[in-house]
């Protein structure tokens, strides 16, 4: 290897020799030399051989083979060894800066450890001191709890930092694992024939169950949480977009969508691509059914522990079925923006394209969707939700926003775009109710989630403003329509009904208006106010069926109110000479009342009624219930019914008290003793007023139903009593006309012999004054020695209960 480089050397020499000659030459033609000038000569530059170490001369050997080799190749060799020079300077600098970190943090856990240790021997030291000092036991263990109890948590410290070490290592490990199989270059590939994207999927259900434990026992390690998630959400919003590419391009290829309808022609039923599908085409389109779900599965994972941590959650369908539905509604649109005017075309047409593809769908996907083990998932069902919500979306961009302008016109187009609207809401509760029957044919529908994926009145649970707009349409056309039912001729006729029911029990047993004796209209009342409460409950969720029916079932039965209070007050019960007539008027709001309160009780008692009330509550809504969804509404009409059946009542007592006032007060003729002979009979004003009191009596039974008369009269009878036991001991000696007393009032409680069997019992101050007044001379005597020594905790010895020890000792002074 040495005599090719002396040999190199030697023809350096050479040129040293025609060195002269070339500046020669260079003096005496500069302007022809100039373009051959050369560096300096190589016997300048290179060392002597002997000069050299072996394996320079080695190098040389290897990469020159002569002069010419050298010149050619020397400039070229030399740029080769700058840049690995300088790439071997930056290695070695990068490797000087991680010895040095690595160097500092096996410093810094070396320092961290011996403190640990050099703390750890004080304490042992410090221990063996104490317990070597004389001090009491209980000092003693105090001091050895204490420092086993910072024993134990410096231990658990160190633990926990071992294990978040750990948990971020192995995420670190599967980090890196997913975005290797995600950013790895796929040029060339079909993903479905490369399982790199089910690798990264299965990566990622790894990470989330890290996550889980985490989000379980280690929730302070957010920070590492939420660093993870954000390098595996962006390795998620790579591979979604390409798997959902491919399977869109898949679904190309096989023939979807299908055609919405065949010509006369071609007849027979809608060929579906997927039933068609045989060989590679199906298993094809299983992997990429399948990578979809798994990625919804994923993505469901995420959302739950989302929930957990950010109390938020977010719904979705079934992806890959929604897949399906996107280009079928891209078809559809074309024919739906011809119909916007005939909601009723649209409708039809997705219930036939969902009804006549169900059957493939649901035979094809759900043995896929369980082997993708989704829980509780119908390949039917999110076939005809993801067909529902298509449909909702349209109404929601063209439609209904075409509506709300029409109807808040305050021209023509108002009344045009009210039709429309009522029009098109009956449409969307007909295709609710057709669409709930053909899932459930064969299905169960138990949980509020699928509803409102299958409901298009859903709409009104995402846009809270036009439920509101539907609810003033909705109350201003029960109002016109009630306005011209109260003004029908025979609106307020009753039903009169006789006493033809022998059972006693089974007269009180009241469940239609005409046992309640209620007018015609009262049933009109119900009528609209039900028609409002049927209009929401297809609404699929719970809270927006509240806010519609307190919008408007709620504020007619208000109206509903008020109509009855103004009837009511169109009687004139001061007039004594109609005052019948007045009876029979008034009967006819309290009987509407009280049908009223039977059916909203009814209401409230069934259980959809129920769970709204409780829904309410919960919801802390600002709504007075009363115990039941319609309490306070209830509360009112009891109130109604209490005060107008006292007002009868009051002016009941009034006309008795105008006609017989008199007949019981001390200084009346009928009362003198020569009057009291054998065969009395009933004064003639106390006659007259209990002849009067017997026909108001009879025209309220006939005209009132039976509950609220039986309250009436038996609030009558105790009014009466008070009445006439305090006229009784109005005055002085009179009292002693027993004969005539006795009389009067047994004529005034046979007035009440029809309407029960012992009349006396709702008489309970006038038949102890009876009994006062039967006594014998013995019985008056002991009475009175009884108060004299007892007082008035002997009277019911004597049977007298409702008297005051006063009127007692009253009678027996005047006696």
């Amino acid at each position: 290897m040495v005599i090719p480089l002396v040999r190199f050397l030697e023809e350096t020499k050479l040129l040293k020799l025609n060195q002269n000659s070339l500046k020669f030459r260079q003096e005496t033609s500069p302007a022809k030399l100039l373009p051959m000038e050369h560096p300096r000569p190589l016997s300048l530059v290179l060392p002597h051989p002997d000069k050299l170490s072996g394996a320079s001369l080695g190098f040389l050997d290897g990469n020159f083979d002569d002069l010419r080799d050298l010149l050619l190749r020397a400039s070229n060799l030399t740029s080769h060894l700058k840049h690995d020079t300088s790439h071997l300077h930056d290695r070695l600098l990068h490797l000087r800066t991680d010895l040095t970190k690595h160097a500092v943090s096996w410093i810094s856990t070396s320092l961290s450890a011996k403190n640990s240790l050099d703390d750890l021997r004080l304490n042992l030291e410090s221990l063996s001191l104490v317990t070597s000092l004389p001090r009491s036991k209980d000092a003693v263990r105090k001091q050895r709890e204490h420092e086993l109890q910072q024993l134990v948590e410096e231990l658990c410290r160190i633990q926990n930092r071992r294990r978040y070490l750990m948990t971020a290592l192995k995420l670190e490990s599967l980090v890196g694992d997913l975005e290797d199989s995600v950013f790895h270059p796929m040029r060339g590939r079909s993903m479905l024939h490369v399982p790199v994207f089910n690798h990264a999927i299965k990566t990622m259900n790894e990470i989330e169950q890290v996550f889980g434990d985490v989000t379980r026992h280690h929730s302070q390690w957010r920070r590492l949480v939420d660093t993870v998630d954000g390098r595996v959400d962006k390795s998620l919003s790579i591979l979604r977009p390409q798997i959902i590419s491919e399977h869109r391009t898949l679904l190309s290829s096989l023939g979807w969508p299908p055609k919405l309808a065949l010509s006369k022609d071609e007849g027979g039923d809608i060929p579906n691509p997927l039933v068609l599908m045989q060989g590679d085409q199906k298993e094809s389109y299983s992997q990429s059914f399948l990578l979809l779900c798994g990625l919804q599965q994923l993505n469901t994972l995420k959302e739950k522990r989302k929930k957990k941590l950010c109390k938020e959650s977010n719904g979705a369908g079934l992806w890959a079925i929604d897949e399906l539905v996107i280009p079928v509604a891209s078809r559809m649109e074309y024919h739906f923006a011809k119909w916007d005017q005939e909601p009723e075309f649209i409708f039809a047409l997705v219930y036939k394209v969902t009804s006549d593809f169900a059957d493939g769908v649901d035979d094809l996907l759900q043995p896929l969707i369980d082997r993708a083990m989704l829980v509780s998932c119908s390949a039917k069902e999110a076939w005809v939700s993801a067909m529902v919500q298509m449909l909702s979306c349209f109404l929601e961009k063209i439609v209904f926003p075409r509506l709300v302008e029409m109807v808040k016109e305050k021209k023509h187009l108002k009344s045009e775009g009210v039709s429309s609207w009522f029009h098109l809401v009956d449409q969307m509760v007909t295709f609710d109710k057709r669409m709930q029957t053909f899932v459930s044919s064969d299905t169960c529908l138990s949980y509020e989630g699928s509803s409102l994926g299958m409901s298009v009145m859903g709409l009104f649970c995402k846009r809270p403003e036009w439920l509101k707009t539907w609810g003033k349409i909705e109350l201003k056309d029960a109002y016109r329509k009630l306005k011209e039912d109260i003004k029908k001729e025979k609106a307020w006729e009753g039903t009169r009904l006789g006493n033809e029911t022998n059972s006693q029990s089974a007269k009180y047993v009241l469940s239609t208006r005409e046992d309640y004796k209620a007018p015609f209209v009262a049933e009109t009342f119900l009528s609209r106010t039900w028609t409002l409460i049927d209009h929401c409950l297809t609404l699929p969720t719970i809270l927006p069926r509240i806010q519609f029916i307190r919008a408007t079932a709620t504020k007619f039965l208000w109206y509903v109110f008020k109509t009855l209070l103004l009837e009511f007050k169109k009687t004139d019960l001061s007039d004594y000479s109609s005052f019948e007539d007045s009876l029979i008027q008034a009967c006819g709001p309290i009987n509407t009342a009280r049908y009223l309160e039977s059916k909203l009780r009814e209401w409230s008692d069934d259980l959809v009624f129920v769970e709204m009330w409780a829904a309410e509550t919960n919801a802390k809504v600002e709504v007075s219930c009363h115990g039941c969804f319609f309490g306070e509404e209830l509360n009112s009409l009891v109130e109604l019914e209490t005060n107008w059946l006292m007002e009868i009542i009051t002016v009941c007592l009034h006309q008795f008290d105008n006609l017989c006032g008199d007949h019981f007060h001390n200084n009346v003729e009928p009362w003198e003793e020569e009057d009291v002979i054998t065969g009395l009979t009933v004064s003639r004003g106390v006659a007259e007023a209990l002849d009067c009191l017997r026909r108001e009596l009879a025209v309220l039974q006939l005209n009132m139903n039976r509950k609220d008369f039986m309250d009436l009269w038996r609030n009558l009878a105790e009014g009466l009593d008070h009445y006439v036991s305090c006229k009784f001991f109005v005055g002085g000696e009179a009292v002693l006309m027993m004969r005539r007393f006795e009389v009067d009032a047994e004529a005034l409680m046979m007035v009440f012999q029809p309407y029960c069997v012992r009349p006396a019992a709702f008489f309970p101050r006038v038949r102890e004054i009876l009994r006062l007044l039967s006594m014998n001379e013995e019985e008056k005597a002991r009475l009175r020695g009884a108060l004299s020594r007892n007082g008035s905790s002997c009277l019911g010895l004597f049977g007298i209960s409702n008297l005051s020890p006063q009127l007692v000792e009253q009678f027996c002074r005047c006696y």
